[in-house]
């Protein structure tokens, strides 16, 4: 086994050890088994997020690099199927042990090339192994069902069968957890996976293939490729590839489900969010603050489930707003890679100044700022992508930052006269990802769960983020397809149900 070029675990570096600046390499892919160099002719670079440096160059590859890995994919297909449930877990097994062994080090890799706190790095590795552990079930979850005598000496039961080659397109906001909601689940059915990640982010990936390797599965069934849109659509468009995962905003979402559905391709594409929290008068407001206020700046905001929108009810409001405010004043902004830190930078320089757009739009549009992070700066990593929290007031459903996703750490707060008016302009929004409620009322709580769209909803918690045992995605513009991550629909989604019908003379 050799360690691919810009790997985390190269030798003689320890784990997720930063490489020195003239030791930059460029990202290889890993297909067949082997680690190989892309096609591509051109090149992106990675950065860390919190001071600028740059940490990798990444091959934007297309056709080429999809095809190899798909071949390679479709030739392991047969063995890998044929090979019993029972057997197909063991490499699972032993890629959980691994994880375990090195879960500090891609958290720290996650820290250095996304910009996330250690804390919240860490424990978004511990989800990506919760779906490791799920998949170790799939001798049990994919059994079929069986009826005797449907009719006089004929019997009826059904198998799950795995369809061939899947891949996954992923994001940038969980580069480590995110390809882990997918890949055990389809591999564990009997398919073979290619992942594409961000080519922001690729450097967990890379670790993590690294792993893949040492855990023993054979040749083919798991492959990593690089790129950027070439990539994905040679992905969406490859007629040897039988269903695609993605999880990016809704725009490309729905590009991706309809370029992907017109080949004929299985399809979940979990989009974006404009996640409310609504916070009842009975509610208690300390926690609600304290909550809501982690669950809009955790990440620096850049993540699907973050509850960007607090909705005051009635006189909720004028308890909540100060307290708002307080709450955000005690994070710390800074390299997450640092003790102590709460909430470290965006992404990337762009993304930075996008969220910036938004703030002078809230400001242009009648929002009153009550808390500008605009001003924060980061004395010892002047070149870093920060921005400090950010609180607007007055904020209504017609605003451009009450009803787009902002992405980034701005929280938005609006009243709602009564309860009615509040589930009326969460079901008003387009999206319907996640949403919360704060009350002491079981009546509310059930009024609300019964009433409103979004599919991951929480009560009297800020981040309804499932565990892998339940099945992750959102409703309306959030979300198209039929079958969402993890959970039992991820057997649903990489098997499909042949039903058999026996009489026997």
């Amino acid at each position: 086994m050799s360690a691919p070029n810009g790997s985390g675990l190269s030798a003689p570096a320890a784990p997720g050890a930063a490489p020195a600046a003239a030791a930059v390499k460029t990202l290889e892919l890993y297909v067949g088994g082997r680690w190989i160099a892309s096609e591509a002719t051109r090149f992106g670079e990675v950065r860390n997020p919190a001071d600028h440096s740059l940490l990798a160059r990444v091959p934007l590859g297309g056709k080429a690099d999809v095809d190899r890995a798909v071949k390679a994919a479709a030739e392991a297909f047969p063995a890998w199927r044929a090979t019993p449930p029972v057997h197909r877990v063991k490499p699972l097994f032993a890629l959980r042990e691994l994880f375990e062994r090195h879960h500090d080090d891609i958290a720290r890799t996650v820290t250095r090339e996304h910009g996330k706190t250690l804390d919240e790095s860490r424990s978004s590795v511990r989800r990506a192994i919760d779906n490791v552990e799920l998949a170790l079930g799939a001798p049990t979850l994919m059994q079929g069902t069986s009826l005797e005598d449907i009719a006089a000496g004929i019997d009826c039961h059904t198998v799950r069968q795995p369809l061939g080659v899947f891949a996954a397109i992923t994001p940038f906001n969980f580069p480590a957890m995110v390809p882990l909601w997918f890949l055990p689940h389809a591999v564990a059915c009997g398919n073979t996976f290619i992942v594409k990640p961000s080519e922001r982010v690729p450097l967990s990936q890379q670790i993590i293939f690294e792993l893949m390797d040492r855990a023993g599965f054979p040749a083919g069934v798991v492959n990593l490729v690089h790129g950027a849109k070439e990539a994905v659509d040679a992905i969406l468009e490859h007629p040897g590839i039988a269903g695609v995962s993605f999880v990016g905003s809704s725009p490309v979402a729905h590009y991706v489900y309809k370029r992907a559905a017109e080949t004929g391709k299985r399809v979940q594409a979990l989009g974006g969010a404009k996640n409310f929290v609504v916070v009842m008068p009975d509610a208690d407001m300390d926690r609600a603050a304290a909550i809501s206020t982690e669950s809009c700046f955790g990440c620096a905001g850049e993540r699907c489930l973050a509850n960007s929108v607090v909705l005051a009810v009635g006189d909720a409001h004028a308890k909540l707003r100060d307290k708002l405010v307080a709450e955000a004043k005690k994070l710390r902004v800074g390299d997450g890679a640092e003790h102590g830190v709460t909430m470290g930078p965006l992404i990337t320089q762009q993304h930075r100044e996008k969220v910036l757009g938004y703030i002078e739009k809230g400001i242009a549009e009648g929002a009153t700022l009550l808390l500008d992070g605009r001003g924060y700066r980061n004395e010892k990593q002047p070149e870093g992508y920060y921005l400090g929290p950010t609180i607007f007031d007055d904020v209504t459903p017609t605003m451009t930052i009450g009803r787009e996703e902002i992405f980034g750490p701005v929280l938005c707060l609006m009243k709602a006269k009564d309860f009615d008016e509040a589930v009326a302009i969460v079901r008003e929004h387009e999206l319907g990802n996640a949403t919360s409620i704060f009350t002491s009322s079981g009546k509310w709580a059930r009024e609300y769960r019964y009433r409103v769209e979004p599919s991951m909803l929480g009560v009297n918690i800020g981040v309804a983020a499932p565990m892998a045992f339940f099945p992750f995605g959102g409703a309306k513009g959030s979300f198209f397809g039929d079958l969402k991550a993890h959970g039992r629909d991820a057997i649903e989604f990489y098997t499909d149900k042949k039903v058999v019908i026996t009489r026997w003379f």
